[in-house]
């Protein structure tokens, strides 16, 4: 066996765990931390447009929003570049603080329902650990 030292490269550094949630980090793990009802899907211009792809297992990027004027906790769930909607305020406080200090964290539909104009989007929060 030799003993050389191993240049970084970009990929390598990915699969050692250092490129973020799309990284294939060996030694990561997804923990599951509860379930909501994605918050504002009405004000989603796209939603007509996106309903039909957003099937059981889709997961969703969170992207953490304290410029928002609304809510300076506030978290954004997206699917693709669209923003479909937020983490309810009442269940963001937490994340949010977490997101801050560097933690990962996505969404996975379970399921969609149309009522109306609204759709409703159940989702599970998870965290990568």
């Amino acid at each position: 066996m030799k003993n050389e030292i191993v240049k970084l490269t970009p990929e390598l550094l990915a699969m050692i765990g250092s490129g973020g949630v799309d990284a294939l980090a060996p030694f990561s793990r997804e923990i599951y931390l509860l379930d909501i009802v994605v918050a504002g899907t009405t004000f989603c211009t796209e939603m007509d447009k996106l309903e039909p792809e957003l099937l059981p297992e889709t997961v969703l990027k969170m992207i953490r929003q304290p410029q928002n004027k609304h809510d300076e906790l506030a978290i954004g769930i997206y699917f693709n570049s669209t923003r479909v909607g937020w983490v309810p305020m009442e269940h963001n406080e937490v994340i949010s603080r977490l997101m801050d200090a560097g933690k990962a964290f996505f969404c996975r539909i379970e399921s969609t329902k149309r009522k109306g104009n609204w759709v409703k989007i159940d989702v599970k929060i998870f965290m990568v650990e």
